[in-house]
């Protein structure tokens, strides 16, 4: 299968998956960090916030990304000590927002009341001087 192939086949999934709810036994949780070598740290979203690390299934890996504070859903499993689940599916902005929707979402959000221009993060790679102005004092 060539990239392109693989790559329409993967993000359809993800698209297709828009209107289905989590399955009993799914969790929703939001990344933390990557941890090398397909692992992720996540955060269960709800009263318990346990971390753990997740794995990146195959059909993913070198096609889609994932950064910090994403929301995914992921299946546990029975048989890692340090790795407890497989990420199933990555939620995009309308899958959230459909979730929210139903009530199935676990927490209120604290960013819930952002704008959608308040998502973007502020770029730490530039200084921000603060604005001072000197009305205070006279020229003359």
């Amino acid at each position: 299968m060539t990239k392109s192939t693989k790559k329409k086949h993967v993000v359809s999934d993800i698209l297709v998956n828009e209107g289905l709810v989590p399955e009993d036994g799914q969790k929703v949780v939001r990344l933390l960090c990557g941890r090398g070598n397909n692992l992720h740290e996540v955060e269960e979203l709800g009263e318990s916030g346990e971390r753990f690390l997740v794995s990146m299934p195959s059909r993913y890996r070198k096609t889609v990304w994932v950064k910090r504070g994403d929301y995914l859903i992921v299946q546990p499993i029975e048989e890692g000590d340090k790795v407890k689940a497989e990420i199933t599916e990555i939620l995009t902005r309308d899958r959230i927002n459909f979730l929210k929707k139903q009530g199935i979402w676990p927490v209120k959000d604290e960013n819930e009341e952002k704008s959608d221009n308040e998502d973007i993060p502020e770029n730490t790679n530039r200084i921000s001087a603060p604005c001072e102005s000197d009305s205070s004092e006279s020229d003359d």
